[in-house]
């Protein structure tokens, strides 16, 4: 309980650190997407280190393009945007989550119904325009986040963008390495599970380690060929097994 006390008011103190950087940066100049990632960047570090949780990455970080990768939890966003500044896809309901819907605005977020074909058809028109600045768009082409024992099939219809304008995409694959006792599976924020009863638990933890992998990147010429060969490379890093048919 000490711990989980002491680590919410560091995460408090971390977020008001972050609303005063982004008034400062929005102080000196245009919100272009490379400054929102870059103020991104700088606030979730500062939210990591408030909770405990380090990262680690291997490979070469992408300078542009579409970055695909698969989904765990809520803290794979934090993660990614501390290791590189970058434009992230995700599901509208995080646009309504406290302080950290805001945020996800702030960080220039395109957001996704993924029950309409127009919020998708709209989402795949921001990341093309996106797509040709100096930052990475990344895309969690499963649509949701699991356990950590499979990675679902992609989705390739937000890929598609990149495929048009013959853009780089890179496969990249994260896992949690907990310490202890504690199983990835634990960590991962899936299912029905409430943001807040998950938050608490991580912030009970005696840490983490977060470690993502980078693949090579490719261009494409089909989306669904994108989308099975990305996947494949990040069961690959990821070193779990596909599910045997029956």
């Amino acid at each position: 309980m000490l711990r989980r006390c002491r680590r919410a008011v560091a995460l408090a103190i971390a977020l008001l650190s972050c609303i005063v950087r982004y008034w400062l940066v929005r102080f000196h100049g245009p919100l272009t997407i490379e400054r929102r990632a870059h103020w991104l960047q700088s606030a979730c570090r500062g939210v990591l280190a408030s909770v405990g949780v380090c990262f680690t990455f291997e490979g070469q970080i992408p300078a542009c393009g579409l970055v695909v990768a698969n989904h765990l939890s809520y803290l794979d966003i934090a993660i990614f945007a501390a290791i590189m500044p970058c434009c992230f896809v995700s599901k509208s309901e995080v646009g309504r989550w406290p302080f950290f819907g805001e945020a996800a605005h702030a960080g220039g977020t395109i957001f996704l119904d993924r029950s309409s074909w127009a919020s998708a058809n709209e989402a795949a028109d921001l990341i093309s325009e996106h797509l040709p600045h100096s930052i990475p768009v990344l895309l969690f082409p499963e649509g949701t986040s699991t356990d950590g024992s499979q990675v679902l099939r992609f989705h390739g219809r937000l890929i598609h963008p990149a495929i048009e304008v013959g853009a780089p995409i890179t496969a990249a694959a994260i896992c949690y390495l907990p310490d202890g006792n504690t199983q990835e599976r634990e960590l991962c924020w899936f299912g029905d599970a409430g943001f807040l009863p998950h938050l608490w638990k991580v912030l009970g933890l005696r840490g983490f380690s977060a470690l993502v992998r980078f693949g090579q990147p490719h261009t494409y010429k089909e989306r669904r060929t994108a989308a099975a060969e990305t996947r494949a490379e990040v069961i690959a890093m990821r070193g779990v097994r596909e599910p045997q048919a029956h």
